[in-house]
């Protein structure tokens, strides 16, 4: 009885709403990457770039750190 009160409303979702959900998602996706011109996508790269070097500099003082303070973590953690 639960299975064929369940059944008409899956059929609805997988028939209807499935569909059209996935369409809407994936058009939505696809105007978002076709909207970066060629200056964000310069800046976007720059940015990028910025923060692996960031992060190789947030290693290295960290390197520094444990080898000169080795409890340093456990006031920050």
């Amino acid at each position: 009885m639960i299975m064929l009160l369940l059944l008409g409303p899956l059929m609805i979702f997988l028939l209807f709403v499935a569909p059209l959900w996935l369409v809407l998602h994936y058009r939505s996706k696809r105007k978002f990457t076709n909207n970066l011109n060629e200056d964000d996508a310069v800046q976007l790269t720059r940015l990028s770039e910025q923060a692996r070097q960031l992060d190789a500099r947030i290693r290295t003082l960290e390197h520094i750190l444990d080898v000169e303070a080795p409890d340093w973590r456990q006031h920050y953690e």
